[in-house]
């Protein structure tokens, strides 16, 4: 055919075939910039009309990254919960969904029962109702093109359907896309089931919002603080006692200081009619006060678990703690909680394994094992870093090694051991500097001479170093570092904060040297008594600066000096 067009030669179709490719990456990286920058300033009305002209051109597909982030800004503003974020921080919690475990704060920085954004320190962004309607109404239609054009959701796509549902008060349709998960073979995490949970609760439909407690359960999610306030506050409206007893000791076991609306709704309980009866088909056949205390010391200390004791009205007073950790109102010795020793060597397996993960190169981790092996046990670690570097923010201040010295020297002489506390210091801390002073340089050849020190290697994050001694020797750990960090928060948020309240010590610096703040002689969590009181503490609470207390007392109760109770040591 004389007029037919002739083939482009093989090299040109191939070079035709690049360069359509290169066209259609840059429109993707384009459509992927555009809508990162939406979520950073949180403008969901620009994602929208991104959306919209991208539709009606054709040229450029979504892919399940922008469907989840203009997902994610809709319900956010559909639930009144818009805050700018970080470009990209989505889709870093997309990939860290799969490593570690389901639950992990680090990887639900958006897990809040009204869907938080992504950055925890910005303001919300103000959203009319007008806004609001339309993103809700915007945000399933998204959601049916995402499914018509078959992109295959992930968690945080049914995560932001929930919440969408939960504008719309839909808690059907919120716990159906945690089922969905299911469906396609996706673990749910708390995030996804926190809004089915809410409109429940918020409906006072008792049945479901406790169908969606034990769905959580069975998948191994653990519920935090409010979403057991939640369902604390459901049943103290039904008057379910044996409900309300079971959540008080579920949040004994996951907060350590209750948030003034928990607090609140705790005091709301027992100062109500149903709290006065509680236990009431059990009176005339109360436990013994030697039951009552072998049930209580089986379980380690700070509860017996046998029901509510005593009988009639509650009173409620607000209190606080002696430096002893004896209640001002009553009497009451409040006791520190045994840590499983169980739980202490699963916690230490779980840091190493992290870890070894974190820390890889050139095994330099599994080389500090092997260095304590060598040279422990330790009665003390000292976090070098934190310690060196305290109150020096001022000009020609710099790493102060008199005061590491005059730390470690005395925590020492505090905890009247006759071991070296260990000293974890990041390598460059000893080289250069302040290191080069003659006073430093013979203060370090004698820790390392006596192995009293360990530098960590270049690249390496030293807290994973000074965490792991502590918790593997069951010793005390110097530092004013509050391990709020993502590092700390890998390690899940039961255990960590029991294990934190045992054995920090924090320091602080006078004119005579350093002073300590030792571990509290009590526990800051709910106790219960084996007199029958209650003492719940409220958010805030620190043993150098004691915070409100609620005392709960009951007649019928064993007086706190007829009954005392022994401090529980580790």
């Amino acid at each position: 055919m004389p007029n037919a067009k002739r083939a482009a030669p093989y090299d040109q179709q191939n070079g035709d075939d690049r360069n359509h490719k290169k066209k259609k990456d840059s429109a993707e990286s384009e459509l992927r910039r555009s809508i990162d920058m939406c979520s950073k300033f949180a403008d969901v009305m620009g994602a929208i009309e991104i959306y919209d002209k991208v539709v009606a051109e054709g040229k450029v597909a979504f892919n399940q990254y922008t469907y989840n982030v203009l997902l994610y800004l809709c319900s956010s503003a559909a639930t009144g919960s818009l805050r700018p974020g970080k470009s990209g921080t989505i889709d870093k919690q997309q990939k860290s969904s799969v490593q570690g475990k389901q639950n992990n704060p680090v990887n639900d920085k958006l897990d809040d029962s009204k869907g938080e954004a992504l950055n925890e320190t910005s303001e919300e962004v103000v959203v009319t109702d007008e806004e609001r309607r339309l993103c809700l109404e915007r945000g399933f239609v998204i959601y049916e093109a995402m499914k018509l054009q078959e992109v295959p959701p992930n968690e945080a796509t049914f995560t932001a359907v929930a919440r969408l549902a939960v504008a719309k008060e839909d808690g059907d349709l919120a716990f159906d896309m945690v089922k969905q998960m299911a469906n396609a073979k996706l673990s749910p995490r708390l995030r996804s089931y926190s809004p089915a949970l809410h409109i429940y609760c918020k409906l006072k439909n008792f049945e479901k919002a406790f169908e969606v407690e034990e769905h959580m359960l069975a998948a191994g999610v653990q519920a935090e603080e409010s979403e057991l306030e939640a369902l604390l506050q459901l049943a103290t409206d039904f008057g379910l006692e044996y409900k309300v007893y079971s959540l008080l000791h579920r949040i004994r076991t996951t907060v350590r200081g209750l948030s003034p609306s928990c607090a609140g709704v705790v005091q709301q309980w027992f100062e109500s009619s149903p709290a006065a009866s509680a236990g009431k088909s059990n009176w005339d056949s109360l436990p013994s006060p030697k039951t009552v205390k072998a049930a209580y010391e089986s379980r380690g200390g700070g509860w017996h678990g046998l029901g509510w004791l005593g009988r009639g009205n509650w009173e409620v007073k607000s209190s606080v703690l002696d430096t002893g950790g004896v209640c001002q109102e009553c009497g009451q010795q409040l006791v520190t909680i045994d840590i499983d020793p169980n739980e202490t060597e699963m916690f230490a397996k779980s840091l190493s394994e992290l870890a070894c993960q974190r820390e890889g190169k050139n095994n330099e981790f599994k080389k500090f094992q092997a260095w304590l092996n060598r040279h422990g046990p330790f009665d003390a670690i000292v976090d070098g870093a934190n310690v060196g570097l305290f109150n020096q923010n001022f000009v020609d201040g710099g790493f102060n090694f008199h005061q590491l010295n005059s730390v470690v020297k005395g925590i020492k002489e505090k905890i009247g051991s006759k071991r070296n506390p260990l000293i974890l210091l990041h390598h460059r801390r000893t080289r250069g500097g302040p290191a080069n002073s003659p006073h430093a340089i013979k203060m370090l050849k004698r820790w390392q001479e006596a192995h009293a020190i360990f530098t960590t290697p270049t690249g390496s994050n030293d807290d994973w170093y000074w965490l792991y001694a502590a918790v593997q020797y069951k010793c005390v750990l110097v530092t004013n570092d509050e391990m709020r960090d993502h590092l700390f928060h890998l390690l899940g948020n039961d255990f960590f904060p029991k294990w934190k309240e045992r054995h920090q010590v924090r320091f602080s610096m006078s004119k005579e040297g350093p002073v300590y703040h030792m571990p509290p002689p009590y526990s800051i969590l709910i106790q219960e008594s084996v007199s029958g009181s209650w003492h719940i503490p409220k958010s805030g609470n620190d043993v150098s600066q004691p915070g409100e207390w609620l005392c709960v007392t009951r007649p019928g109760h064993a007086k706190a000096d007829d009954m005392k109770e022994e401090k529980l040591k580790e």
